[in-house]
């Protein structure tokens, strides 16, 4: 009897969940390690929104008693951490867009 998993490795795995960048594929390393660069500074933006939101709803809830900071900072929190999510998944999106398409 053979197993299936006797032939793969890692590698094989990983490279099967990974996106091959779909139509951005054909473009130059220096354009991607662009792309990963944008993507990393409007992640660590978003996640600045969402901790400003967090401090916002913290200090507006117990120290000033303010309902309408609060509420602003659940927003900044969700819009926040929305924000990172999306700019995540857009690897992923972008390939499987892209391999329908194909």
């Amino acid at each position: 009897m053979i197993l299936a998993a006797e032939k793969g490795d890692i590698n094989t795995i990983i490279g099967g969940i990974a996106p091959n960048w779909g139509p951005f594929g054909s473009l130059g390393n220096e354009a991607r390690v662009m792309i990963e660069v944008v993507m990393a500074i409007a992640i660590l933006i978003c996640l600045g929104i969402a901790i400003w939101g967090a401090a916002k709803q913290r200090i507006g809830a117990t120290a000033l008693r303010d309902t309408f900071s609060a509420e602003q900072g659940k927003g900044l929190i969700v819009a926040g951490l929305t924000g990172v999510f999306i700019i995540g998944s857009l690897g992923t999106l972008f390939t499987i867009v892209y391999g329908m398409a194909v």
